[in-house]
């Protein structure tokens, strides 16, 4: 299995210069915990997680929305900076490796210098669920498994 059978591809990016208010609305309208950053020309140069942006503002609920900081702090100010990235043909097990060996929960996937995909171990877990279990039954197909919204109340 490759990264590219269980990545999201082609993953909404934010630009450096947005603030953590709208990056963490997209990543509540996207269902998702990551974005990659991109620089004014298109670069990756940074992973941005809610995690990190909560930690900035010190609030874990959903409070965030009212936070003057967060209209104020910028993504670049938050991001992880320079992250570790993986190639589309790389073993799934390469990009499991990766992860643990950072204590990263995503990997921006590049090909060359384009980000074409991202993969979280939610990606891991959801492909590791999808492998048939030997009796002929196999979990939900992964595409429906992405769909959901895990955090909505």
């Amino acid at each position: 299995m490759r990264v590219s059978n269980i990545m999201t591809a082609n993953p909404t990016a934010i630009n450096q210069n947005c603030t953590i208010h709208v990056a963490m609305e997209t990543m509540k309208n996207l269902g998702c915990h990551h974005l990659p950053v991109i620089s004014v020309d298109r670069h990756l140069i940074g992973i941005l997680s809610d995690h990190d942006c909560r930690k900035a503002l010190q609030i874990w609920d959903e409070r965030w929305q009212d936070s003057r900081l967060a209209h104020r702090l910028l993504a670049r100010s938050v991001m992880t900076p320079a992250p570790i990235v993986i190639e589309p043909d790389a073993p799934a097990y390469e990009a499991a490796r990766l992860m643990l060996a950072g204590y990263i929960r995503c990997l921006p996937v590049m090909r060359g210098e384009t980000l074409v995909g991202i993969v979280t171990t939610s990606d891991l877990l959801i492909a590791f669920m999808n492998i048939d279990k030997g009796d002929g039954e196999t979990h939900e197909n992964v595409n429906r498994l992405r769909e959901r919204t895990w955090f909505d109340g």
